[in-house]
Formats: C-alpha cells, structure tokens, sequence
C-alpha cells in the first residue's frame, strides 16, 4: 500500500484562507447587502453573534475540509493546477450542488443560493489550489 504525502502546512494556509476568503466574501465590499437581505439578517442579529464560536468552528470545520481535500490530492501527479480543478468540482459540482438542494427545500431565494454557492465554490477552488501547489 502507497504511503500518501499530505502536505500539513498547506492544509493549515488552506485552512486559514476560509477567514479570509469569506471574511472579503461576505463584505461589504462584495455580497453583503445581498447576504444579509437574501438570509433575513438584521444587523442587530450581526452584531449580537459570538465570534469566538463562530471562528473557532468555522476552522475546525475548513480543516476538515481541507484535510479531505488533502487526500484526494495527495497522489505525486498533483500540481496547482489539478488542485484547482479539483477544489473548483468537488466545490461546484459536490458541495454548492446539494447547498442548493437544501436551500430549494427551505424555500431560499436564487440570491441565497448564488451568494452561498458562489463563496462555497470559490473557497473550494482557491483551498484546492493551494494544496495542489504545495504537494
């Protein structure tokens, strides 16, 4: 059985990104507006949450994420290139996929849908570029 070569910095950075990423994402500068209307949020409820929860959560789970990611990259072929392509599938095609199936069951708006779908598959591609290169 072939050893698989995870990359744990890269993961880590990948890791790390999902604040960022979703941090500029969800700014005014890009789709807040259009999140916060489209999910129903007021901004007393944004200022009411619990940041160190949200966080802390928010990196356990974009490790897991990446870690996953890892192994699906973790074959000696994988360049930046792959890893993005990968990330952009299992992304769009897997995660932004059964989001909207969600969404369409909670009778959530296209905008919720594209917002999210959208920050879903861009964080996705970039964490799978990331540890493509870094193989």
């Amino acid at each position: 059985m072939e050893t698989m070569a995870i990359n744990y910095w890269a993961v880590a950075v990948a890791t790390l990104m999902n604040l960022v990423i979703g941090g500029l994402w969800y700014s005014p500068m890009l789709f807040a507006k259009v999140w916060q209307r489209s999910a129903g949020i007021t901004d007393e409820q944004l200022k009411a949450f619990n940041p160190a929860k949200v966080f802390t959560i928010t990196l356990i789970v974009s490790w897991v994420i990446c870690i996953n990611l890892a192994f699906f990259l973790a074959s000696p072929g994988t360049d930046w290139q792959w890893g993005m392509t990968a990330g952009f599938l299992a992304g769009f095609g897997w995660a932004a996929m059964i989001f909207v199936v969600i969404s369409l069951f909670e009778q959530r708006s296209l905008a919720y849908m594209l917002v999210h779908g959208g920050y879903i598959t861009a964080y996705f591609t970039l964490a799978g570029l990331v540890i493509g290169a870094w193989q």
